[in-house]
């Protein structure tokens, strides 16, 4: 397979999995500013663009942080590479690049949530934004059923490699959303506020009735981390992405014989992971623990561009 090749089926991958991600995080951010008790108005929209390291680029735009600026900017503006429109631009472009390695379901996929995007403007209100966003997850919820219907060969193992690394990124970029959005003043911890937020993070991966299966006290913020970076049963867990990384790059191997430092810091990463509790990562500090695993997720996706010898 020619590196270029590689290359684009990698980062389709990651670009598809992007456009859900943030579909999902201004799915959950008119939620907290919108839809519950206490709405969390303009430190839901700063901390959404926060989380997508998108705050100094929405700064250039001059425009003040209201659902309708935020939303609109995440989504439709093809001026920065964190948009909606952009990564399912840059997705369509790797496909057609790879159209014969896809399947027609896989490229339908694609086409699908790229047309949702053509001859729009606006984003609406929160309903028009909560339509619009569940469309895109739809589509590329499509597309990963595809994939997983694909013949399992070389293609297919690179662009779930993609999405796998992306996926990680985005959980911990999520789970870091507690971090950036501050309770308002008064407001106490374990309050009705609190849960929101939580439940809402939570509602963002699907993963409201995986927690309620695994956990029986109710909703505890030491058992959400608990479930999103420890649990490997939970797809979206950094767990199960980790685990995925590591089976992934080593049937990579097996086919193409392409193995090295990738893969020796998939599995490092993998065996720390394991080792650590969810009552360590608390006390050492969880915004300076998924600071550093976005750090090394990035040092491996470099490493696989070097091991694939991506162009």
């Amino acid at each position: 397979m020619l590196s270029r090749t590689a290359s684009a089926l990698y980062w389709l991958g990651r670009y598809i999995e992007r456009a859900d991600f943030i579909a999902r995080l201004v799915e959950a951010t008119v939620r907290l500013d919108a839809l519950s008790a206490r709405p969390a108005g303009e430190a839901a929209w700063k901390s959404a663009l926060a989380v997508s390291y998108t705050d100094d680029a929405f700064a250039l735009t001059g425009n003040p942080l209201t659902q309708a600026h935020v939303a609109r900017f995440l989504t439709l503006d093809p001026s920065h590479p964190g948009s909606i429109v952009r990564c399912l631009d840059m997705a369509r472009n790797n496909a057609r690049a790879v159209r014969t390695a896809l399947t027609r379901d896989a490229w339908t996929a694609i086409n699908r949530a790229w047309l949702l995007f053509q001859n729009r403007a606006s984003t609406g209100g929160a309903t028009a934004t909560l339509n619009l966003v569940e469309q895109v997850k739809g589509e590329t919820r499509g597309f990963e059923g595809a994939i997983h219907r694909m013949m399992r060969n070389e293609p297919t193992l690179l662009i779930q490699l993609g999405s796998a690394i992306e996926r990680a990124d985005n959980t911990a970029r999520l789970v870091d959303v507690k971090y950036h959005l501050l309770l308002p003043k008064g407001e106490p911890v374990g309050g009705v506020v609190d849960r929101d937020q939580w439940t809402t993070i939570l509602q963002t991966v699907s993963a409201v009735n995986a927690y309620r299966w695994v956990y029986n006290d109710g909703l505890q913020p030491r058992n959400v981390i608990d479930l999103l970076l420890n649990r490997a049963e939970l797809p979206r867990s950094l767990a199960a992405c980790v685990e995925e990384t590591v089976g992934l790059l080593s049937a990579l191997a097996k086919r193409t014989g392409l193995q090295g430092e990738a893969d020796r810091m998939a599995r490092a990463r993998m065996s720390r992971l394991q080792k650590t509790s969810t009552s360590q990562i608390i006390v050492s500090g969880l915004h300076e623990y998924l600071g550093a695993f976005i750090a090394e997720n990035a040092m491996l996706d470099g490493a696989i561009a070097r091991q694939f010898r991506f162009t």
